[in-house]
């Protein structure tokens, strides 16, 4: 009876064992951090924000956020579209980056536009990149040191629309810029 409750105990151990040696083989880099914090990688990329209450999503009992890409998909990128609207690229928000994005890219079909940049993005097997919106982006530059946002000037896109000839960029305080000039962008996405 003894032997058998070993040999028992010693195959539960063995198949622990090939679990967790499968599962670090299947997945190598993957690290949940035990609390979620600003900088930590996440999801192919850094934990830019983590929603407050009274933000859309906000949930007491699970964390989401904002995860930032570690790098930026362009150096100067237009947003696109001077001199005409888009319909619904005018969302200010924290959580309608989403949707800016995608009425950006239907609205203007030219290539290597920010928005296009970022929700074609496919990055460690993640293809919900957006560009942000005003308020989301804002959220970055208050955590740029820990997400390793470009320091020094730089302009970055959101994806709010002001009118038909300016969008919302920023750099080290918020500003507005015309559509047809150049600015880094960093695609975000959702958790």
């Amino acid at each position: 009876m003894k032997f058998k409750s070993l040999t028992n105990r010693i195959l539960i151990f063995l198949l622990i064992i090939i679990v967790s040696v499968s599962c670090k083989k299947k997945y190598p880099n993957t690290v949940i951090p035990t609390t979620l914090v600003i900088g930590a990688a996440y999801q192919g990329g850094r934990i830019a924000y983590i929603l407050q209450p009274g933000d859309i999503g906000y949930d007491a009992n699970v964390q989401h956020g904002i995860i930032a890409a570690s790098n930026d998909q362009s150096t100067g990128a237009e947003w696109g579209y001077y001199g005409s609207l888009i319909t619904g690229a005018d969302g200010q928000a924290i959580g309608t980056g989403p949707q800016n994005t995608l009425d950006i890219t239907n609205g203007c079909l030219t290539p290597g536009i920010a928005a296009r940049i970022c929700g074609d993005l496919v990055l460690f097997g993640y293809s919900d990149w957006y560009l942000p919106s005003k308020d989301e982006l804002h959220k970055l530059f208050l955590n740029q040191v820990a997400i390793g946002l470009t320091p020094g000037g730089v302009w970055y896109w959101s994806s709010t629309e002001f009118d038909a000839n300016i969008a919302v960029a920023e750099t080290f305080m918020q500003s507005i810029k015309a559509k047809n000039l150049t600015a880094h962008v960093r695609a975000v996405r959702a958790f």
